[in-house]
């Protein structure tokens, strides 16, 4: 999948994503949208007692806020690849089918993987 062929919905979350990112100045963004279609957006959460990655710390505010399960995740990381601590987060709340959008620092996507 391009970004020219991304579903609406998801190239939403990764703008989501991306602005929170560079409003916060963190490491990562990331959003997700649970089964009802509401969005939770978050940030890196690097403080000497809690790290989180941006995609952990938005599956715990959708946990928090009563989601049950996900649709989607998005990510905006300089890394090549998904971190196995997000795609367990994910597929702990979404499921193994559960997509992980992955995007580079300017929004573009980079890959589309499975929670799995």
């Amino acid at each position: 999948m391009t970004d020219t062929t991304l579903d609406p919905e998801d190239r939403k979350i990764i703008t989501l994503a991306r602005s929170t990112r560079a409003r916060n100045g963190v490491a990562e963004g990331a959003a997700v949208r649970d089964e009802t279609g509401r969005t939770y957006v978050a940030g890196t959460v690097a403080l000497p007692s809690l790290q989180l990655s941006a995609l952990q710390t938005a599956v715990a505010m959708a946990v928090a806020s009563g989601a049950k399960s996900l649709e989607a995740a998005a990510v905006v990381t300089e890394a090549e690849t998904a971190a196995e601590g997000d795609l367990a987060a994910v597929r702990d709340l979404g499921g193994a089918g559960t997509p992980v959008l992955l995007a580079g620092p300017d929004g573009t996507l980079r890959t589309t993987v499975d929670a799995g």
